[in-house]
């Protein structure tokens, strides 16, 4: 949405090993024009090539990896599998079609446990989990790609902990089985599809005892893509920034703000910690300001609130039964945006790689 309020024509390529077909229709309700949209998984050489080969794209935002640090533990060979040897086969896919503009989806996770907090992008590189180590080997074969390629240019955008959900409650986190990150696990306690949240680790040096992240709105993550696809085609350099709000919030505050929005109580349990998790990370996000003039707007209110918006209409998430067309109501503040939604699409074609 954030690429086509800019003018952007966008296509999406996705397996749907871990998504739902219908955001695409949701999609296209809330900015009131078709998307388009192309089944296609990043192992499948041949397919990728031929996807780039048939259309002309200027950019291309990389978004398809496995991502959770726990499953990484136990199931490291498929995740080097998916997403270094995915990340590979795209990137000679762009090289044979000329596509020489990338933004890259990184993460916080390849700062492993950091030395020091608010983490700068200078920082010692280090991992702590299977997962971290493709992140990091896939920001290498980007940076020795744009070195041996001097016309191709990528933006590495380290992600912090993405939370929330679209404003309009219509598009959201639907995890496949047990979610393994912290809010969508929160939202499925509070409508009641599980018992209680629980809380990996309540000793870690920290204001409570529990791990301490920087939790950035999905919105706010969304729009700094779009900078960072600005930068790259009107200018000559390469980025690495971090996305974050540079602000910590532990596991029991972010509940405490979750109860407050959706007047829910969240029981929860303390367990052992998760092989791979750290005490506290959280974003010194200056330099994205200073590069993209990007900086994140959406407090932890708004974070819990516009995900409790989406999992209150949405129980059982894309699955949910459509009860009536209020369900598809678009709050006035999208609809105002609308307007210039609807003119003439700009010339820019973006190809973007969903999880």
């Amino acid at each position: 949405m954030a690429l086509a309020e800019r003018g952007h024509r966008v296509v999406i390529a996705d397996s749907l090993v871990n998504s739902s077909q219908q955001v695409l229709w949701r999609l296209r309700h809330v900015i009131g024009a078709p998307i388009g949209f192309e089944q296609v998984d990043l192992c499948d050489k041949a397919a990728i090539m031929e996807l780039l080969a048939r259309h002309r794209f200027d950019a291309v935002i990389h978004f398809a990896a496995l991502k959770s640090v726990g499953e990484s533990c136990e199931r490291p060979l498929d995740y080097f599998e998916n997403n270094i040897s995915g990340t590979i086969n795209l990137l000679q896919a762009m090289r044979a079609s000329g596509v020489r503009r990338l933004v890259f989806s990184s993460s916080a996770t390849v700062y492993g446990d950091p030395e020091r907090v608010p983490v700068r992008e200078d920082a010692r590189l280090q991992v702590t989990n299977p997962y971290g180590r493709t992140k990091l080997v896939m920001e290498q074969l980007i940076e020795d790609l744009c070195r041996s390629d001097a016309s191709f240019r990528a933006a590495n955008l380290r992600y912090f902990n993405p939370v929330g959900a679209h404003v309009s409650g219509l598009i959201g986190e639907d995890p496949g089985g047990t979610p393994n990150n912290l809010m969508p696990y929160i939202c499925q306690v509070a409508v009641g599809r599980r018992d209680r949240l629980r809380v990996f680790g309540g000793d870690y040096p920290t204001v409570d005892g529990t791990g301490v992240r920087d939790y950035i709105h999905v919105t706010d993550l969304a729009r700094a893509h779009v900078d960072a696809v600005d930068y790259l085609l009107r200018s000559e350099g390469n980025l690495t920034v971090n996305l974050g709000t540079g602000q910590g919030v532990s596991v029991l505050e972010l509940v405490q703000a979750f109860e407050q929005v959706s007047g829910r109580a969240i029981p929860y349990e303390v367990v052992d910690r998760r092989p791979g998790d750290v005490a506290a990370v959280y974003a010194d996000p200056s330099l994205a300001q200073r590069l993209l003039g990007w900086r994140a707007q959406c407090d932890v209110v708004a974070m819990c609130r516009d995900a409790w918006h989406w999992q209150s209409r949405h129980p059982q998430g894309y699955a949910s039964p459509m009860r009536d067309r209020r369900q598809l109501a678009v709050p006035p503040q999208v609809e105002r945006r609308r307007g210039h939604l609807r003119g003439e699409p700009g010339a820019v074609r973006r190809v973007v790689h969903a999880p």
